[in-house]
Parts: structure tokens; C-alpha cells; sequence
């Protein structure tokens, strides 16, 4: 890995889905909603869990050509489907089943996220890198007050992270050099992408994603040899580092 020089950042683009926004807390808070309306008794940590832990499956379906490259709605809606009959929700007509599949697009933030953001877009430019189609990113975005330039999405290059193309793609379309654009996960894997694509990285811990962890058991996909350019604690730990 060739030496960081800070200074040569021009922008920033970021993982979403647990590095801005708090998918598993988001989607149990819907889900409690919804149970106490129905008046049934769901394992609604579970469910959130096990959706989550269907998309890289769902995804490899795609690179494979198993099934058609689709959007991440498409792919959440599918895993979805397979998770009614287990969680016992098939009392959900189609328009709620819809409604619930969109829970994606109305994740919260972090609570250090918009301020941190906010003090990065004040040096860079700030987007999104996310697997996450537009419209998903977008309404995100609108609800969560999330102060994006720009919104990239692997939709644009029919690809999925952690595939070369994604990071490559957003480099070119931002009209700059990968050595100039940042990619921020929370995620090892995501990074260890951008970094086979030529870009720096920096790790924003999230020690909450998967909910509490009173053992300490490192997340699913940590990978503890992995080096990365920058580590921060959060977003506005980023910004402080960046200088920003």
C-alpha cells in the first residue's frame, strides 16, 4: 500500500448501509411498529437480522449469473418474500408487503452522521457509494437529511461491491484520480474492495450495527489483518483527522 497523503483527498465517497445509517435498529423500530398494529409477536431483531443476512447470498446470485443482475430493492424484496412464512407475516397483503420492503429508504442516521458530513462537505465532496439503487439513496437522503453532493449508486455500473468496477466507476464519473477519492465503510471487506481498485481507505467504527455486543465478538465480515488508511472512531472523528 503506497503512502497516504491526506492532502491529496479530493473527495469522499461512503458505504451507507451501517456506516451512515442504522439499518438493524431502523428496521426493528418499523417492524415493533407494525407488530403492535397487527397484534402479533415477532422476533423483530431476528427478522432484521436474517433480511440483512440474505442480501451478499442474493447478490452472488447475480454475479454468477444465476439470476439477472437487480436493483437492491428487487434483491431486499426477494429475500423478503422468503422471510414471511418464517416470521409468520403472512397476514401482509401487497401493499403492505411493498410498504415494508421500502423500510430501506426510511433507515436513521447515525447520530454523528449529519454533523460529521456536514464538516466534510465543508473541504470535499461528499457521496454516497452504496450497492443501494438511487431511489432507495435518494429518499434516504430526503428523509434523513443527509447533506450528499452527489449520490452514487453500483446501479450506475451494474455491479456490486466489493467488485472493482464500483470504485473505479465513481473515481471516473467524479472526474478525478482513484489516489484522489476516499472511500469510508464500516465494513473491512467494502474496503479491502476499494483498495484492489487503487483507492485509499478509512475504517469508521460501528460497534453497534449488529445491535449490543456485551461479548465483543468482532462483527460478521471483520477481517483483523486488514491495514487501512485512516481509522476513526466516527464521522466527525473523520472530519477532525481530515482536517475538515
Amino acid at each position: 500500500m503506497s503512502e497516504f497523503d491526506p492532502r491529496a483527498i479530493r473527495a469522499l465517497v461512503f458505504d451507507v448501509f451501517g456506516t451512515v445509517v442504522d439499518w438493524r435498529a431502523s428496521i426493528v423500530r418499523e417492524g415493533e411498529a407494525l407488530g403492535a398494529a397487527k397484534g402479533w409477536q415477532v422476533d423483530w431483531p431476528a427478522f432484521a437480522d436474517t433480511w440483512r443476512a440474505g442480501y451478499q447470498p442474493a447478490m452472488q446470485r447475480a454475479r454468477s449469473g444465476e439470476i439477472a443482475w437487480t436493483s437492491v430493492d428487487g434483491l431486499h424484496r426477494t429475500i423478503l418474500d422468503s422471510l414471511i412464512p418464517r416470521f409468520g407475516l403472512e397476514g401482509l397483503d401487497e401493499v403492505e408487503r411493498a410498504h415494508l420492503n421500502l423500510v430501506w429508504h426510511r433507515l436513521d442516521a447515525w447520530p454523528d452522521a449529519v454533523a460529521g458530513l456536514m464538516r466534510l462537505k465543508s473541504r470535499f465532496v461528499i457521496s454516497t457509494l452504496s450497492n443501494g439503487n438511487i431511489a432507495l439513496l435518494v429518499n434516504m437522503a430526503k428523509r434523513a437529511a443527509l447533506p450528499w453532493d452527489c449520490v452514487l449508486s453500483a446501479e450506475i455500473m451494474r455491479h456490486y461491491k466489493p467488485d472493482p468496477e464500483v470504485y473505479q466507476g465513481a473515481a471516473q464519473l467524479l472526474g478525478i484520480e482513484r489516489h484522489e477519492l476516499l472511500m469510508v465503510a464500516a465494513h473491512p471487506g467494502d474496503l479491502r474492495g476499494a483498495q484492489r481498485a487503487g483507492l485509499p481507505t478509512a475504517l469508521v467504527r460501528r460497534p453497534l450495527e449488529y445491535g449490543p455486543n456485551p461479548t465483543g465478538a468482532p462483527p460478521p465480515d471483520a477481517l483483523p489483518d486488514d491495514r487501512f488508511d485512516l481509522v476513526a472512531s466516527d464521522f466527525v472523528d473523520l472530519a477532525q483527522r481530515l482536517r475538515a
